[in-house]
């Protein structure tokens, strides 16, 4: 009899512990929604549109771009502090409430600050709102990790973003027309107005994830736990890849929508539909990849997104002989392709990677090196396009994206196969 009420309390502690990852996959997917129809309403070619109604220059811009990956260095700080603060879900809760509200914050800009302010003004806050941002990702990750079974984790991802990213796909078409609608001030208020709305929503949905327990490190508090993902090799020659692929990747690809809007003279809805277009792909392939993950190594899978993504830079030089809107096309279909491999991938990459214990750090560490890299990218890029305005029209069309193009083909074909050749041909399949 005793053995019976072991075993049903064996059985019962099991479907509890289902019930709650279930309820944690169904929050997480509630929770993206609002969170996704903020950023893109915000974020994206909007924000590009209303950064130049306030006056933004190509430089600001890459500015502003480079702050969310330079933000990324708060991880480090972060994953000390876990070590004390393992009420995951009010840090990750909090962190994502201040965040987005910092962010809907800059649209009063204009309405109560003189014009010659109105830069520094949105940097600071939006700067604020990124580090708050990043400060949330390593806790809402490391939470993820726990909560998601590593059995389908690839696939749950894949469904998870394709949802996502249709969303995504509707909120772009919708903002867009809203500002061709009402171009201007009008339209801001109705994004802002919209995007206010999303920070409760969001809030609600993030104070409804589960809390499980926290694996502090073995390392404790101390600085022998900021140097174990260096003591990895596999891990930061990795990371120092990637690095440096997002290094030579943020001096354009953040700065396509800059390109089409200001250089080539897009209006903003066919700016939109082709961002849209791209988001599209990413919906559909988000699936796919989930599925490849599941037959193919996380490690393995990654070498096919580098080429990908320079592709989408190096096929700008077709706009020599072939119709722009063609090309457009041809290159978001790519960098949608490839984007959402790598997001899928470059995720289940750093927490199927890294010790249970440990990752907070090997996260921290893999977005302080990514961050930095990320930070340089754009603000080069925004430099060499104001540069670049006194030079031939075709170099500030496709030639500083075809060349950044051509060199992140030799990083993917000849370095890549490399560093990651020890790690797929003995990884497991994820």
């Amino acid at each position: 009899m005793s053995s019976f009420f072991r075993e049903f309390k064996q059985t019962l502690a099991i479907r509890q512990s289902e019930s709650v990852n279930r309820r944690a996959l169904r929050i997480s997917l509630i929770e993206g929604i609002p969170a996704n129809i903020l950023a893109n309403l915000l974020g994206g070619p909007l924000q590009t549109v209303y950064l130049t109604y306030l006056g933004f220059t190509a430089f600001h811009i890459g500015l502003v771009l480079a702050i969310p990956p330079f933000a990324l260095l708060v991880q480090l700080f972060i994953a000390f502090a876990m070590q004390k603060w393992h009420n995951r879900r009010f840090f990750a809760a909090l962190f994502g409430i201040m965040h987005r509200t910092l962010w809907v914050g800059t649209g009063l800009i204009p309405l109560t600050f003189t014009e010659d302010t109105w830069i520094p003004i949105y940097i600071a806050l939006w700067l604020s709102s990124m580090v708050f941002a990043q400060a949330g990702g390593v806790i809402w990750t490391s939470l993820m990790a726990d909560v998601v079974p590593t059995s389908i984790r690839g696939k749950y991802f894949g469904i998870r973003n394709m949802i996502h990213w249709a969303v995504v796909c509707l909120t772009l078409l919708i903002g867009g027309q809203i500002m061709e609608w009402l171009p201007g001030t009008s339209g801001f208020v109705v994004l802002f107005s919209v995007s206010a709305a999303c920070v409760i929503w969001n809030g609600w949905a993030l104070s409804q994830y589960p809390n499980p327990p926290f694996q502090p490190s073995q390392s404790g508090q101390s600085f022998r736990m900021l140097f174990s993902p260096f003591k990895d090799r596999k891990f930061l020659s990795a990371t120092l890849f990637i690095s440096v692929f997002i290094l030579m990747m943020n001096i354009v690809i953040p700065l396509f929508s800059y390109v089409m809007l200001k250089i080539i003279n897009l209006s903003t809805s066919k700016v939109t539909l082709i961002i849209m277009l791209q988001n599209l792909v990413m919906m559909i392939s988000y699936y796919y990849w989930g599925v490849l993950n599941s037959k193919y190594s996380t490690n393995k899978l990654l070498l096919w997104t580098f080429p990908i993504i320079a592709a989408s830079c190096a096929v700008w030089a077709g706009m020599a002989i072939l119709p722009v809107m063609l090309m457009l096309i041809i290159v978001h279909v790519l960098l949608g392709f490839g984007f959402a491999g790598y997001n899928l991938l470059v995720f289940n990459f750093l927490i199927g990677d890294s010790p249970k214990s440990e990752r907070p750090m090997y996260i921290a560490v893999f977005s302080a090196l990514t961050g930095v890299a990320g930070f340089i990218g754009p603000i080069a890029g925004g430099w060499l396009y104001d540069q670049a305005k006194d030079g031939p029209l075709w170099i500030q069309t496709y030639g500083l994206t075809t060349f950044a193009g051509l060199g992140l083909l030799i990083l993917a074909l000849v370095l890549a196969p490399f560093v990651f050749k020890s790690r797929h041909a003995s990884s497991p399949l994820r």
